[in-house]
């Protein structure tokens, strides 16, 4: 049973959202390519092998959303990974989402590591490489989808970036859009945050500095961040009546057990962790996917997107730094789709 949602009633006013559009149903692939080379066969719900993309596809899936790092652009999320892997996806009919970390590894509230070759630089010089950075990458990618940054909730870039230095975060955001906009005019950009706590202020003052986006996106982990399904639409709700932009989930995961398939330590094995309602179970997982999908629709949320639904146990059930996300997957430890999956139809 879906546990009853309670909200405050504000979508009716100044409606960003009017008519009926489709629903992005997205997961995040980045970790494919890797996957790829282990030679991993995934499977659809009745156990026939096929390529991964097909297979979520034929569930309903609509976007992927793919991680970029900075730095050596044949290493994994690199560039010329990250272009491929959104021309092949791009020609399967799916909308890309490009997720820009501003890093070459990756970015989070706790890090926003600078990329190696812009350590130095002043607030017009970092500027300056943010706008020749994005627009390069958003010329040649095409997205549908950018991410100014990922989990910015302290900034990006840090320390001339960190949000104790808002002046400067606030102008690097800018540049990172107008780049994106001035690269492709139609993109709809996006800026990220981590959690509930926070989110509505947070969009508040990037609307008060003038930045130029489209989407307030949000992460939610309730074992992170410590808030309920209702919160979180509540929240959803609040942001798109303060700030008239659109919103989405841009990362959300939950277990379907809390056993484990390879050596390495998983974020998710306590029964605490969970969210009361929603056991470790392959039914609670989907429940689970399918209220987050009720709530992004009853508040006219831009979309959903799963993070690490592919990122199984690649590497063999012996190995120490595989996945340790393998237990929130969309597939389960023989690789075969799970019933959460189906919930994207």
């Amino acid at each position: 049973m879906i546990p009853l949602l309670f909200a405050r009633c504000k979508e009716d006013a100044n409606d960003t959202n009017a008519g009926k559009k489709e629903l992005l149903r997205g997961i995040d692939i980045s970790f494919l390519p890797q996957i790829r080379q282990y030679g991993i066969s995934f499977k659809n719900q009745s156990g026939q092998e096929g390529d991964l993309l097909k297979i979520v596809k034929e569930n309903g899936v609509n976007l992927v959303r793919i991680r970029l790092w900075t730095g050596n652009p044949g290493k994994h999320s690199g560039e010329d990974e990250v272009y491929a892997l959104a021309e092949e996806c791009r020609n399967q009919g799916f909308k890309i989402l490009l997720d820009l970390h501003y890093s070459d590894t990756w970015a989070d509230p706790g890090h926003q590591t600078i990329p190696a070759s812009w350590i130095g630089l002043d607030i017009n010089q970092l500027k300056d490489s943010v706008y020749r950075y994005t627009f390069r990458v958003t010329s040649k990618c095409r997205p549908d989808y950018i991410q100014i940054g990922n989990e910015i909730n302290a900034g990006l870039l840090w320390p001339t970036g960190h949000i104790s230095r808002p002046a400067s975060m606030d102008e690097l955001l800018k540049v990172g859009c107008n780049a994106a906009r001035d690269a492709h005019p139609a993109i709809k950009i996006l800026l990220h945050y981590a959690g509930i706590d926070g989110s509505i202020d947070f969009f508040k003052k990037r609307n008060e500095t003038g930045i130029d986006y489209d989407i307030a996106a949000l992460s939610y982990y309730p074992y992170w961040h410590g808030s309920t399904i209702a919160d979180m639409g509540n929240t959803l709700n609040d942001i798109r009546f303060y700030t008239k932009k659109e919103v989405m989930i841009v990362e959300f995961a939950y277990p379907f057990t809390l056993k484990w398939s390879d050596h390495t330590n998983n974020v998710i094995g306590l029964e605490s962790q969970l969210s009361p309602g929603y056991p470790a179970t392959a039914e609670g997982q989907a429940v689970f996917v399918r209220t987050i999908r009720t709530v992004c629709e009853k508040y006219k949320a831009k979309g959903l997107c799963y993070w690490g639904g592919e990122w199984v146990a690649f590497k063999g059930d012996t190995s120490s730094n595989g996945s340790s996300w393998e237990n929130q997957a969309l597939f389960d430890f023989d690789f075969r789709a799970n019933p959460a999956l189906t919930e994207y139809r």
